[in-house]
């Protein structure tokens, strides 16, 4: 995986997640009519955002930060109301993010 690979918007295609496996997708993705939708954005400056749903199913942005981890193919981020967590990369192509989540240790 490369950094440039997850860089960038990603929006929560909630409807293909399976297991424990969130899938993110580009926001120009036609996604299907949703109430609210959730996503990230890696900044290549390591700059971390989490878009929650918010009031009004607005998105609200949560800044972080964001760094390779130690372990191959796994990324850590920080959020400033979310704590530390690390995404482990399990598909990262120009249309599809696949990551399970997981406590830093």
């Amino acid at each position: 995986m490369s950094e440039a690979t997850v860089t960038g918007r990603w929006m929560h295609s909630f409807e293909e997640d399976h297991d424990d496996v969130l899938v993110y997708r580009p926001p120009e993705h036609d996604f299907p009519r949703a109430r609210g939708r959730d996503g990230i954005e890696f900044g290549p400056d390591g700059t971390f955002t989490e878009w929650a749903i918010g009031r009004g199913d607005a998105q609200e942005a949560r800044p972080g930060r964001w760094r390779t981890a130690d372990t191959g193919g796994a990324v850590e981020v920080s959020t400033e109301r979310g704590g530390e967590q690390v995404l482990e990369i399990l598909t990262a192509t120009p249309d599809r993010l696949e990551v399970r989540r997981r406590a830093a240790p």
